[in-house]
């Protein structure tokens, strides 16, 4: 317990930058959710194809902000990693997910 004290003494822990970070992670996850569904209708993906690009996506996007932004030390940045950064608004984003691919779907296929 002592070197987990020590360690918040040298890096604390903000809660405006959490909260930052959190609040850009939540952002681009929105956004591309979106474009992954724009792409799953016009590409014509249905049933379970969909769902999979969707949750290939998100990882590929989580991977990218790992290793773009976060330089691979997303300890740093973030309070609990796991939680904000691999597993956060996966199931948010699904309903705008679903929204445009059942759009762009209706769109390219009428």
């Amino acid at each position: 317990m002592a070197s987990q004290e020590r360690e918040l003494a040298i890096h604390p822990i903000v809660a405006e930058s959490v909260q930052h970070n959190t609040q850009i992670i939540s952002n681009i996850r929105s956004l591309t959710s979106s474009l992954f569904g724009i792409a799953s209708g016009i590409l014509g993906l249905e049933s379970y194809s969909g769902f999979i690009f969707y949750l290939l996506g998100t990882l590929l996007v989580s991977v990218l902000v790992w290793v773009l932004l976060c330089r691979r030390d997303q300890g740093s940045y973030f309070q609990s990693p796991m939680a904000e950064l691999w597993g956060g608004d996966v199931l948010g984003g699904l309903s705008s997910f679903v929204l445009t691919w059942t759009l762009f779907y209706g769109l390219v296929r009428a």
